[in-house]
């Protein structure tokens, strides 16, 4: 028998293709499905979620019977014989024992963001990972999307850097398991980042809850439904720090998807509403640095963007980092343990009301 434990070398030429599970079949899960199922390069081989009856059906949307496995519990799925890889999609307090077990399984792992709600078992995960020579991933999807990419490379044009903002409301959904900070500013967070390449060195944050106001473990105010966050960038390399402000709520029916960073040059405009191009660079600035200040240049540029599904290039370049069995340079399990830190940071910011040093 083969022993489950001894992976092959994803790297030799002419692999079959990627054997994965997939832990958790909710919104995201379905779509994660979805998407690998499209891809030559994977094989779905199991299911993992405990609604016996969501498990049937899906199997049903896709034609999966007779050829997946569906289990009721991870840790039965984690034994599959033959696993190669693991892809998370269940709630953040649960992500830790899982990724943990499915790398010391010598599993590679794709995770739901975030990876974990504290920044301690995040770089312990990626430690593991390390040492077990296992790719572990997080699904920061936006950091796939080709607005956001050309974004990152258009950031020069704008000149010196002097702030940003962004917006992220809309009416649900409402998750149980973490705040809106951790489910909406997390992706302006990872956005900024990648576009400066840099983290902010503190951050300051105040929020709300009313849906879901009782003390959790991670969130001793409740689950805020509507936040405020100040990222100040300080890169050392200028006389002032760059400071971005993010509104987020999943209580406002307003559905708003925003992000710009503003420069002396033009601003960089990301937008995901139907009326709007997903990316613009509006060009302009001042003819003088004293009164009168005289506006020129002004000019308006829809950024050409290649029509695809953000997700499905995730999960592609997941089966790529695997293959090659080397590390994103996108969103590694690092980059996504740094991350992590920013937000813990967040959160701690929010609940003392005091500016805090990430």
């Amino acid at each position: 028998m083969t022993n489950p434990l001894v992976r092959p070398d994803r790297s030799a030429p002419g692999l079959a293709p990627l054997k994965l599970a997939i832990f958790g079949l909710g919104r995201w899960g379905t779509h994660l499905l979805r998407n690998f199922l499209a891809l030559p390069e994977a094989r779905v081989v199991a299911l993992v979620d405990p609604d016996r009856q969501r498990l049937h059906d899906l199997c049903d949307r896709f034609s999966l019977a007779g050829s997946v496995a569906c289990y009721d519990t991870w840790t039965e799925a984690i034994a599959h014989l033959g696993l190669e890889a693991a892809v998370i999609a269940t709630p953040a307090s649960t992500h830790y024992p899982m990724i943990k077990a499915a790398l010391e399984q010598g599993l590679h792992v794709l995770s739901e963001k975030p990876l974990t709600l504290e920044h301690g078992t995040s770089a312990a995960l990626s430690q593991l990972a390390v040492a077990q020579r296992r790719q572990l991933m997080v699904d920061h999807t936006y950091l796939f999307h080709p607005a956001v990419q050309r974004g990152r490379d258009l950031c020069p044009e704008l000149g010196t850097l002097r702030y940003g903002y962004a917006a992220r409301t809309n009416l649900g959904p409402v998750r149980p398991d973490a705040d809106a900070f951790w489910d909406l500013a997390i992706h302006d967070i990872s956005i900024l980042n990648h576009w400066l390449g840099a983290q902010p060195t503190a951050v300051a944050a105040w929020g709300q809850a009313w849906l879901q106001p009782q003390p959790q473990e991670n969130f001793t105010s409740g689950l805020s439904d509507a936040g405020w966050l100040r990222l100040i960038y300080d890169r050392g390399d200028r006389p002032h720090p760059l400071e971005a402000m993010v509104h987020v709520s999943w209580a406002n029916p307003d559905k708003q998807r925003r992000l710009a960073l503003v420069g002396d040059r033009g601003t960089l405009v990301l937008d995901e509403s139907p009326q709007a191009s997903p990316l613009t660079l509006h060009r302009g600035q001042f003819q003088t640095q004293s009164f009168p200040f005289v506006p020129m240049g002004s000019q308006t540029e829809a950024i050409a963007i290649a029509s695809v599904e953000p997700l499905g290039e995730m999960c592609r370049h997941f089966l790529q980092c695997v293959a090659a069995n080397q590390p994103s340079p996108i969103s590694s399990g690092q980059m996504a343990t740094d991350l992590v830190k920013v937000m813990v940071a967040v959160a701690a910011a929010a609940e003392t009301g005091e500016t805090t040093t990430v």
